[in-house]
C-alpha cells in the first residue's frame, strides 16, 4: 500500500464518571477535536475528503451517525462526507484502519479518523441486547457460541493464564502512578484540545463555563488500598481497580497522501506502517490484542525488540497481562504513561487517543515504532503501527 501520514493527533482530557464532560453532548464533543485537527493544521475543511469516526453506543445523543452530526455542528463544510463505524472497543481503531485503506488505495487524499464515546449521557449496556449487555441470547447465536459479556471475559482470561489478583492490582497500581507521572511531568502538552464546557451549580443550574483540558480519572492508589475493593465477580479477580474506568472523551487524527501533504505544505509527524482488525474466541472474547500483534509483526517483518512504544488498551488487568506472556514484551515500553485502568475508556473514542498518546510518545522519547492495540466485545482485536517521521 502507498505510504499514508499523520500529519496530526488530537485528543479531548479525559472526563471521569459524571464529571466535567457528563451533561456536554457528543456532537459538540467529537466536534470540537474534528475541528481541532482543522484549525492546528490550518487547513480548508474542504480538503478533506471524508470523515470516519468510531462510536459503541450507537443510540440517543450518539445515533444517527455522530461523526456526520458532530462535523455538521462545528459549522464545517456541509459537502465533506462522513460515515461512524461500530467494532465495539476498537470502533475508533477500526475507523482509522478505514482511513487509512482510503487514502492508501487513492480513493481519499486526505481523510479525517476520530471516536467519541460520552458514557455518563449514553451508558454502558445502552444498547443491551435483550435485556443484558453482551452477546445475544436467544436465536441462532446462541445455539452457536456461548453468549458472554466482558466482565466474564476478562476473568476466563484470568484463568486461562493463571493470572492472579496481586498480579492485577500490582498493574493497576503502575497504571496510576504513570499516569500522575505524566501529568506531573506534563508529558501530554500538545496532544489535548482545551475545551469550552458549561459549568453547573449544587441546584443543577449553569453558573457559567470552565476549560476543560486535564484528565481527571485519576486518583491515588495504592496496593494496600486496592486489596480491600470487591471483586467484579464473586470468584474473580478484577476489581473496579483493575477495570478500565466509565468515562467521556474524544479524539481525532489527520491522515494523507505524501502528494496531499506537500501540496498543503504540512510537514508529517509519522506515518502508518500496517492496520489489521482480527477476529478471535468470542467466548473468551478479550484475548485480540495477541493475534493482532501476532500478524501486525508477521506483515511488516518487525519484531517485538524493534517497538519502542506499546499502547495496549487496559480495558482489564488479565487483558494486558495475558498479551505480556504470550508476546514477551518488556512491561517499561508498555501503556508508559499510564492505560485505561487510571486514565479510562471511553470505548468508541479509546483507539484514536491511544493512537494520539502513541505518536507523542514517540516524539517525546525518541522512540521510533509504536504498537496499539485492544480488545473488543464479540471477540475481536484492532492493532496499528505507526512511526515517527
Amino acid at each position: 500500500m502507498p505510504e499514508v501520514l499523520i500529519l496530526d493527533a488530537v485528543r479531548t482530557a479525559i472526563g471521569k464518571r459524571n464529571g466535567t464532560l457528563a451533561r456536554s453532548h457528543a456532537n459538540d464533543v467529537l466536534g470540537a477535536v474534528q475541528k481541532a485537527i482543522v484549525d492546528r493544521t490550518g487547513i480548508d475543511p474542504l480538503v478533506v475528503d471524508q470523515v470516519v469516526g468510531g462510536c459503541v453506543q450507537q443510540v440517543g445523543a450518539q445515533s444517527a451517525n455522530v461523526a456526520r452530526n458532530a462535523w455538521l455542528a462545528m459549522r464545517l463544510p456541509q459537502e465533506v462526507p462522513a460515515a461512524t463505524v461500530n467494532s465495539q472497543c476498537g470502533s475508533s481503531q477500526e475507523a482509522n484502519m478505514v482511513a487509512h485503506a482510503l487514502v492508501g488505495s487513492g480513493l481519499a487524499g486526505v481523510a479525517i479518523s476520530c471516536g467519541v464515546e460520552m458514557m455518563s449521557s449514553v451508558p454502558f449496556g445502552a444498547m443491551a441486547v435483550e435485556g443484558k449487555y453482551g452477546m445475544p441470547r436467544e436465536g441462532t447465536y446462541a445455539e452457536v457460541y456461548e453468549p458472554t459479556t466482558q466482565f466474564e471475559g476478562a476473568e476466563r482470561i484470568a484463568s486461562k493464564w493463571a493470572i492472579t489478583r496481586e498480579q492485577a492490582d500490582a498493574l493497576g497500581c503502575e497504571s496510576q502512578r504513570r499516569a500522575a507521572q505524566a501529568w506531573a511531568e506534563d508529558r501530554f502538552a500538545g496532544q489535548i484540545a482545551p475545551l469550552e464546557v458549561t459549568s453547573y451549580g449544587e441546584d443543577g443550574k449553569p453558573t457559567g463555563t470552565v476549560t476543560f483540558e486535564r484528565d481527571e480519572c485519576l486518583r491515588p492508589t495504592t496496593m494496600e488500598g486496592l486489596a480491600k475493593l470487591k471483586t467484579n465477580a464473586p470468584d474473580g479477580i478484577h476489581t473496579a481497580g483493575t477495570s478500565s474506568q466509565i468515562c467521556d472523551g474524544a479524539g481525532a487524527l489527520l491522515l494523507a497522501t505524501p502528494e496531499r501533504a506537500a501540496a498543503l505544505g504540512l510537514k508529517a509527524r509519522g506515518r502508518i506502517v500496517d492496520s489489521v482488525l482480527v477476529g478471535c474466541d468470542p467466548e473468551l472474547m478479550l484475548e485480540g490484542p495477541i493475534p493482532a500483534t501476532d500478524k501486525l509483526l508477521a506483515r511488516t517483518g518487525l519484531s517485538m525488540d524493534d517497538i519502542d512504544v506499546f499502547e495496549i488498551n487496559e480495558a482489564f488487568a488479565s487483558v494486558v497481562l495475558a498479551w505480556q506472556q504470550e508476546t514477551g514484551a518488556d512491561m517499561t515500553k508498555v501503556n508508559p504513561n499510564g492505560g485505561a485502568i487510571a486514565v479510562g475508556h471511553p470505548l468508541g473514542g479509546s483507539g484514536v487517543i491511544l493512537l494520539t498518546r502513541a505518536l507523542n510518545e514517540l516524539e517525546r522519547s525518541g522512540g521510533r515504532y509504536a504498537l496499539i492495540s485492544m480488545c473488543c466485545g464479540g471477540g475481536l482485536g484492532t492493532g496499528t503501527i505507526i512511526e515517527r517521521i
